[in-house]
Parts: C-alpha cells; sequence; structure tokens
C-alpha cells in the first residue's frame, strides 16, 4: 500500500455544522471526512470552507485521518475549496463524481501548483477517489493508477444507483458487482478499499451485516454518515481474537516448517504454503494497526 492510512471508520461530518464539527473531534473515528459537497446546501457553500479552514488544526490534534470532500470539477467550485481549505492539516482532498483518471490528473495539478505556494512539501496531500457513477466503475483502476497522490477508492453507492436507474436496497444485491469493482481496483493499485456508506443509521444489525460483509470482499474499511455507527464499524473490522489466533497458529506452523527446509505444512488438516502464511501476517498486522489506533484514540480521549 502507498500509504501509512488506517482507515476502518471514515466519518462524514457536514462542513457547515460548526458544533457537529467540534464533536466529531472527540469521536474515535478513524478517519473525518469534511463535507463541503452534497451535505452542504448551495448558500452555505462559503461558509462552510471558511468554518473548515478554522477547524482544522483541532482536528489535527486528535490524531485522526482528516479529509476534505471538495465540490466536483463539474461545478466549477472545486478551485474555490481548494483555495480556503488546503493546509498541513489535510489529509487528503475526497474528490466526489471523478470518471476519468483525466479527471484525477486535473486535480493533481491543481494540488502541487497550490502546494508549492503554500510551501508544502510536493505530493503532501493525497486524494481520495469516490466510484459513484457508470463510467468511473468502468475507469476505477485506471483513476486509481492516475496520480501517486490517490490513497483510497470509495464505493459511492447512491448516485451510483440513481444513475443505473436501480433500487437501493437492505439486502444490498444490487452492488455485489459494484463493490467487487472497487475492492479489486483498489487492491491492485495498492490503496484504500472504503465501502460506501450505510444509509439507515438506527438499524444497526443491518451496519454490522453490511460492514462485515464488505470485509469479506476485501474493503479495509467504510464510510459513515452518523457518529453511532463508529464503534459497530469499528469492531465488524476488527479481527476476532479467535482468528488472531488461529492466524498466529498459522505463522508459527508455517515458520517451523521452512526452519526445516519445507515449504509447506498442514494445521489441523489443512494445507500451509506462502500464500496461507502470507494472509495470516496480513491479518494479524491489520489487528495490530486496529489496537494501536484504539489504544491511541483511548489516550487522546482521556486526555
Amino acid at each position: 500500500m502507498n500509504n501509512d492510512y488506517f482507515i476502518r471508520s471514515l466519518l462524514s461530518v457536514p462542513g457547515n455544522r460548526p458544533t457537529m464539527l467540534e464533536k466529531a473531534r472527540n469521536l474515535p473515528a478513524d478517519g473525518l471526512h469534511l463535507d463541503l459537497e452534497d451535505a452542504v446546501p448551495p448558500s452555505e457553500k462559503e461558509p462552510a470552507r471558511q468554518i473548515v479552514r478554522e477547524l482544522l488544526p483541532g482536528f489535527a490534534l486528535r490524531g485522526q485521518v482528516v479529509t476534505v470532500r471538495v465540490n466536483s470539477l463539474s461545478t466549477g467550485l472545486i478551485e474555490g475549496d481548494l483555495d480556503a481549505v488546503l493546509c498541513s492539516h489535510v489529509a487528503a482532498i475526497s474528490l466526489p463524481k471523478a470518471e476519468s483518471p483525466q479527471d484525477v490528473a486535473a486535480v493533481d495539478a491543481m494540488l502541487s501548483e497550490r502546494e508549492e505556494k503554500l510551501g508544502l512539501a510536493p505530493g503532501l496531500i493525497g486524494i481520495f477517489v469516490w466510484i459513484e457513477t457508470a463510467r468511473a466503475m468502468l475507469e476505477a483502476y485506471p483513476m486509481a493508477r492516475a496520480s501517486t497522490r490517490v490513497r483510497a477508492l470509495l464505493l459511492g453507492a447512491d448516485d451510483f444507483t440513481r444513475e443505473m436507474g436501480i433500487p437501493r436496497t437492505r439486502a444490498g444485491d444490487e452492488l455485489a458487482f459494484a463493490r467487487w469493482t472497487v475492492a479489486l481496483a483498489a487492491r491492485a493499485a495498492g490503496v484504500l478499499a472504503l465501502d460506501t456508506g450505510y444509509p439507515d443509521y438506527q438499524d444497526e444489525e443491518g451496519l454490522v451485516r453490511e460492514a462485515q460483509l464488505a470485509r469479506r470482499m476485501g474493503f479495509q474499511g467504510k464510510f459513515l454518515i452518523h457518529p453511532s455507527q463508529i464503534e459497530p464499524v469499528n469492531s465488524a473490522f476488527r479481527p476476532a481474537s479467535g482468528e488472531i489466533e488461529m492466524a498466529q497458529r498459522v505463522v508459527d506452523a508455517f515458520e517451523a516448517a521452512v526452519a526445516q527446509g519445507r515449504a509447506t505444512t498442514s494445521l489441523e488438516g489443512s494445507l500451509i504454503d506462502t500464500a496461507i502464511a502470507g494472509r495470516a501476517r496480513s491479518l494479524l498486522a491489520f489487528a495490530q494497526a486496529a489496537s494501536q489506533r484504539e489504544s491511541v484514540s483511548g489516550q487522546k480521549q482521556e486526555g
């Protein structure tokens, strides 16, 4: 992966709601998504820019990954958004409605120009790319590879299903192809794969079921629309103690076999080879990162 981000939960907060933004600083989400786009009405766009900019230093102190969703290229608002909010406290710009590698390259150029003017290190600001149209779905991998700034691909289910003319259901069967496409493209490009938001924030059971499905499909985290979704999603993406124990046993058995000059072994009747041991190591690394993130989050909340 080309970045050090660890994001199981990416909480969206409207940029024009200072009270909600202030509260978000103390929440245990791995990342914050400060929204200047769909969550902000046209009349509030300019105030939202200023509110977000003023509060950014406080978010950085909490240690969360801070992203700002700007308005899309087609709106003509994106350059004003970037001029208002870009600073060293922004980890990445969240880019909606992107549909081609050229769109990503255009935003890359805008960021490079502003980094130079602001005296920021070249390439400091990343890009999170939303995959939420039919064309974007077909261009997901090329967009992920269009710039070294790309840190994540996110599935935008509501816009995608709207464009496709299909209903979005609780079962989510209509999103199977889209989920696989985004997860595969992100993994192939070495960037984060983040699943779409779950619209019913009062349905914890449905949220957990969808988060567990996303994890099984290769996503590392999920976009959230409400603070109540943070803990269930963090938990859903956290490997269970039994998984961790088995992964450690797999690694131990494989390393013992390698020490004896063998590249395969077995454990409880199942084959263990290089690929299976590698998968176990990845799970252990993810579990360790989750534990460290929760430890840091707990310390900061106590402080």
